[in-house]
């Protein structure tokens, strides 16, 4: 099988660079043979786990048994160069340099282990795609006065008139009331989601979150309620702190040249680390989810997950308001990925589905929100998404450079990709494409490197007529075809600096 030769070999290549690596630092800081006897140790070393079977990743069934057959091999095999150094080198003297090469090229061979584990075995989930909207051409959002004009004016337009001007709860019920409101509206004056099944309104059209969402421990869990307790049509109403108001009020408050330290620490703390699995526990225990940063990208695509419509934001009092309506049950098909890693489910060699890996370049959550960007900002020539803010100032970068892709060699090595080739399409983008050019795409594996470089089309069909060329001449002449595209795509790439839009 191809994959597994193309695996064997990487896995093989690291362990010779490891152990190459490991005998010379141990020579540099200890007593070890010249440099030929320490290439001969290095490739003695590959052997044994070869021959071993150490260096067969995916055939270990518990992460127990890796360690134990990575440790036991290698200290046999340390001890073996020990012996061999001894009796074939007569100068050389013996210190505790074998123990410090063993030693660190175990540490590194388990190290390539648990990378190779979480990456290259483990599928991580699939990242959500909406089906996008086929029939948005105009950009811009039309107003909600033009969609649910008698409502907004009567009932929305006062409720956050009200939270706006902070009044007390007692004063909001009083103004609910003498404005016919109070028998449908449910006042939460808590983040915990089981205060929302707990209130006294039953049925309401209306419920208002009436504390920031900020310290909503569990934010998912508690706009997916608000959606159980409304009819469908129904309304939320919900108000956050969102990260550029955070920032803009560091940036107020502390002096200048501080305040960027400040907002670093910051973003370090309530942006980066809630994002690492092992840290995250401990953000939660020590700010008990209370003040959370949360980007206004982010808010809004977990109400479209949480089966809701943004028909109203507006940002007032240096708070982010936000009215939604229930449209649907909350998504629940999917695992929200919040990593930097992420897995896109693509058309492969023979129609079969292959996970394409990329790194995220959007916020969290962003993946929620493709119908109300369609419905906002418009598509741009090939079906893309026009001014996409969804997209992050370093996600911007990585698509710039295209390191985004870089993920993508998990699907090299696995055999789901090769070099040169058409580009991995949706299931929506594929349907697209004409019958004849659907039949010839599946014909073949997807590539790194796609033909779009080579000809550098705009319009959706001028992208068709560059892969069917491409396709026809691969079909007749596969080796030739790819060297020729790649020296193309290479000159459009460096020399003329073209990329994608």
């Amino acid at each position: 099988m191809a994959f597994l030769k193309r695996e064997r070999i990487l896995i093989v290549f690291f362990d010779l660079w490891f152990s190459l690596f490991s005998f010379w630092l141990a020579r540099y800081f200890g007593d070890l043979p010249r440099w030929y006897w320490l290439v001969l140790s290095a490739v003695i070393w590959v052997i044994i786990g070869i021959l071993s079977g150490k260096l067969q990743f995916g055939e270990y069934k518990r992460v127990r048994y890796a360690w134990l057959g990575i440790i036991s091999v290698d200290a046999l095999t340390g001890g073996f160069l020990y012996l061999f150094y001894k009796y074939f080198i007569p100068t050389y003297a013996y210190d505790n340099s074998i123990l410090l090469a063993s030693g660190l090229i175990i540490c590194l061979e388990i190290s390539q282990y648990h990378f190779i584990r979480k990456i290259y075995y483990r599928n991580i989930p699939y990242f959500y795609e909406e089906t996008p909207i086929t029939d948005v051409i105009e950009k811009g959002l039309h107003s909600p006065l033009n969609i649910q004009e008698e409502i907004w004016n009567k009932d929305l337009s006062l409720v956050t008139n009200i939270l706006q001007n902070k009044q007390d709860v007692k004063e909001f019920k009083r103004s609910l009331k003498e404005a016919d409101l109070s028998d449908k509206t449910a006042i939460i004056e808590s983040t915990a989601p089981e205060s929302v099944l707990r209130d006294k309104v039953q049925a309401p059209s209306l419920i208002i979150l009436l504390n920031k969402l900020n310290d909503a421990r569990y934010l998912n869990t508690l706009l997916s309620y608000t959606n159980y307790c409304l009819p469908d049509g129904g309304y939320a109403v919900c108000h956050c702190t969102i990260t550029s108001l955070h920032k803009q009020r560091i940036m107020r408050q502390t002096p200048v040249g501080i305040n960027y330290v400040i907002i670093f620490l910051d973003y370090l703390f309530h942006r980066i680390i809630p994002k690492i699995s092992f840290m995250k526990p401990l953000y939660y225990w020590i700010t008990k989810g209370r003040n959370r940063a949360i980007h206004r990208v982010e808010l809004l695509g977990k109400l479209y997950r949480a089966g809701f419509e943004v028909i109203h934001e507006e940002i007032s009092l240096g708070e982010f308001y936000v009215i939604a309506s229930k449209q649907k049950a909350p998504i629940r098909s999917d695992k929200p990925n919040t990593g930097t890693l992420i897995r896109l489910k693509r058309i492969g060699k023979d129609g079969k589905e292959i996970g394409v890996y990329k790194f995220r370049t959007m916020y969290t959550y962003s993946e929620y929100l493709q119908p109300y960007i369609y419905k906002q900002e418009g598509l741009c020539k090939g079906g893309k998404i026009a001014d996409d803010y969804r997209v992050t100032p370093i996600g911007r970068f990585l698509r710039c450079t295209w390191l985004d892709e870089l993920p993508m060699l998990i699907n090299w090595i696995r055999g789901d990709m090769k070099l040169v080739g058409i580009r991995p399409l949706s299931l929506h983008y594929y349907s697209l494409y004409s019958k004849e050019v659907q039949e010839l795409r599946i014909k073949t594996k997807p590539g790194l490197l796609p033909p779009f470089y080579a000809d550098m089309p705009e319009t959706l069909d001028e992208i068709q007529e560059s892969e069917r060329r491409y396709l026809k001449a691969y079909l007749s002449h596969p080796a030739a075809t790819d060297w020729r595209y790649f020296w193309k795509a290479f000159r459009n790439i460096v020399l003329r600096g073209k990329r994608s839009k």
